[in-house]
């Protein structure tokens, strides 16, 4: 884990953002709630204890983890992916746009839209901003996707309503 930023130390939107084509996304930042990182941290002990065809993601989700800066749920931004943000990104190749929300494993729904964070997707969007492109790589190759919008974060709503 990174240490925190303070309060007022963020980047701005596209500072992560993969800049090159031989940067992948091991080399940027995220912020993660302490949180979403208590409960994710329990969720991957569990699942490297069962082992499964979930192995990989698990691996993956944990290496993030790893870098992560973890801020107190009132210092993330408004604009950063977090666990139950729902996210619009755009598929730089293809033009496709797609909206889903980012869950806990036993909320996970496709027919609803709402993916887990232990889906390769899911792991690949926590922690990135508004603006951020992402290189994720899939079977036939890589794919370019970027995040448009936040369009509802956790975290903001409850600012919003004090």
């Amino acid at each position: 884990m990174c240490p925190a930023p303070s309060p007022l130390e963020t980047r701005p939107a596209g500072a992560a953002a993969i800049q090159e084509s031989d940067t992948d996304m091991t080399e940027r930042a995220i912020f993660i709630t302490e949180e979403d990182f208590e409960r994710l941290e329990g969720l991957l002990e569990g699942a490297a204890r069962q082992g499964g065809r979930d192995r990989e993601n698990v691996r993956r989700l944990a290496e993030e983890l790893d870098r992560a800066h973890v801020v107190p749920a009132d210092s993330i931004p408004a604009d950063v992916v977090t666990v139950d943000s729902e996210v619009s990104l755009r598929n730089l190749d293809t033009g496709e746009e797609m909206v889903f929300t980012v869950v806990f494993p036993g909320k996970a729904n496709v027919d609803e839209r709402r993916l887990s964070v232990l889906a390769p997707l899911g792991a690949a969007v926590l922690g990135y901003r508004a603006g951020d492109i992402i290189e994720w790589t899939v079977p036939g190759g890589v794919r370019r996707l970027k995040v448009e919008e936040v369009l509802y974060q956790p975290e903001a709503a409850r600012k919003a309503g004090e």
